[in-house]
């Protein structure tokens, strides 16, 4: 199955029919071949696992071979800091698109060695959200990550990736500089390109840029995902609130594949592939999932036990757009009879405030967001 189109709709066809298996970590893997500087190709590239698809790719091929052979229906390209951003701290950004390409390169030649008729197998390109966040760290502008994940994604989509996915999310506003890479690249190419998002949510129970799981999905609801979800971060037992409430207002699929639970103090994580399965069959067993894998921490033996735990198994069904309104900023609010009306922004206009008219004419659009009249405030009267 070498036409793009044709895996595309394969790829439909099996979520329509059945609940996916995602692999797992790729950090994990990578350790136990114990690489040395010389694998990367010299100390000061040592710890770039991206580089490895040009230094070790009979690693990173055995690495898509064992999950493929524990039964994953999508494997990841080795690509999530694949950014011009990551990669120049390395000094790398110069093989950015070489990089990519051949990630996902390496992940398509694995899954057509396990693919049949019967059961084709996919290629998701890893999109990570680099080391900078606009909400968080700072030191980065939309448009920069705007055209870091457009360069990212033409290059994993080139290789032979059907998928891409924006994963382990931590600011919406990165988000959705990463959605706008691709719809550029989208209308470029002339064809879709399947999209799934996926958050993470910390222990305290937000994104590290402060948005809530709910709130996440109504900043992006209007964009045509092939998923949204959760990933990283905790073990399924603290995802369970967040990914209940996204499987009752997403109008899309939802796909979770956490962490072999919270690190502990030397890096190993807790969750067995027989304790991380239980866990998760309860997400199958309630109706929440299309699409299910591991994060840190897991292996193939995880992902084994995964799939075999989805056998037979009806995915979610995907329920018609709520005829509800929903708006975000940090946190989700639902517009209803009982805290009408609403208020968004008000004050970010020409009328409302002299300073902030000021700074519109004079075409200061930084000054004008932070100004105390342009921050967009909700207020309920």
């Amino acid at each position: 199955m070498n036409d793009r189109t044709q895996r595309r709709q394969a790829l439909l066809d099996a979520l329509d029919s059945r609940i996916l298996v995602l692999d797992g970590a790729m950090g994990t893997m990578l350790q136990q071949h114990n690489l040395s500087a010389a694998d990367f190709g010299g100390p000061a590239l040592e710890g770039c696992n991206e580089v490895l698809v040009r230094t070790r790719p009979d690693v990173i091929l055995g690495v898509h071979r064992a999950y493929l052979e524990a039964g994953a229906d999508i494997i990841e390209t080795d690509s999530f800091g694949g950014t011009r951003i990551v990669l120049g701290e390395y000094h790398l950004q110069h093989e950015t698109a070489a990089l990519n390409r051949r990630a996902a390169e390496l992940a398509r030649q694995a899954a057509a060695e396990f693919s049949t008729a019967e059961r084709p197998r996919f290629v998701a390109g890893s999109i990570g959200p680099t080391t900078k966040a606009i909400s968080v760290t700072g030191g980065v502008t939309f448009d920069a990550l705007r055209e870091n994940f457009y360069d990212q994604a033409k290059a994993l989509v080139e290789g032979g990736a059907d998928i891409l996915t924006v994963e382990t999310c931590q600011d919406t506003r990165n988000v959705k500089a990463a959605l706008l890479g691709i719809a550029r690249l989208r209308k470029e190419l002339g064809f879709e390109i399947p999209v799934m998002v996926s958050g993470t949510i910390e222990p305290m129970g937000t994104m590290l840029g402060g948005q809530s799981a709910d709130a996440l999905w109504a900043s992006i609801a209007r964009q045509n995902l092939l998923s949204i979800g959760l990933n990283c971060a905790t073990g399924p037992e603290f995802m369970t609130d967040h990914i209940r409430t996204l499987s009752e207002i997403a109008s899309t699929r939802i796909s979770c594949y956490p962490n072999a639970g919270l690190p502990r103090e030397d890096g190993s994580y807790g969750e067995t592939p027989e304790t991380l399965t239980t866990q998760l069959a309860r997400f199958v067993d309630h109706g929440w999932l299309n699409m299910v894998g591991g994060c840190c921490g897991t292996t193939p033996a995880h992902i084994r036990a995964l799939a075999e735990m989805v056998k037979g198994r009806k995915p979610r069904a995907i329920p018609a757009p709520p005829r509800r309104s929903f708006y975000s900023g940090i946190e989700l609010v639902e517009a209803e009879e009982s805290n009408r009306p609403l208020l968004v922004g008000e004050r970010t206009n020409v009328i409302g405030s002299r300073a902030f008219k000021e700074l519109i004419a004079e075409e200061k659009w930084e000054e004008a967001t932070e100004s105390r009249g342009g921050r967009c405030a909700m207020a309920r009267r």
